[in-house]
């Protein structure tokens, strides 16, 4: 399994994103603000697919915003999907 990399720039703008063999296989796009995170788009390259990278982005996001106590937005079809589909794993970070 891969591990899921964050990075964040000055403007609070970056990406959880994952690796193979030194190449972008998969991110999930994201802005942050005091109190929210709004996840914009995720995409994993399509020899990548189905292979659960975009639930392990997604896992890692929530992670990241229950331990800093953020809200997630979800503008992402695919994270905004996932908040429907399973309302009682995120309902602590789902901003509606």
């Amino acid at each position: 399994m891969s591990e899921v990399k964050f990075n964040l720039d000055s403007s609070r703008r970056g990406a959880f994103y994952i690796e193979e063999n030194h190449k972008k296989a998969g991110e999930m796009v994201v802005g942050l603000s005091e109190s929210a995170l709004t996840v914009y788009h995720t995409e994993v390259v399509p020899e990548m697919e189905g292979k659960g990278l975009a639930k392990q982005m997604l896992d890692e996001m929530v992670r990241y915003a229950r331990t800093h106590d953020l809200q997630v937005v979800p503008l992402c079809e695919y994270v905004h999907v996932q908040f429907k589909r399973h309302p009682d794993e995120y309902k602590d970070v789902w901003k509606k």
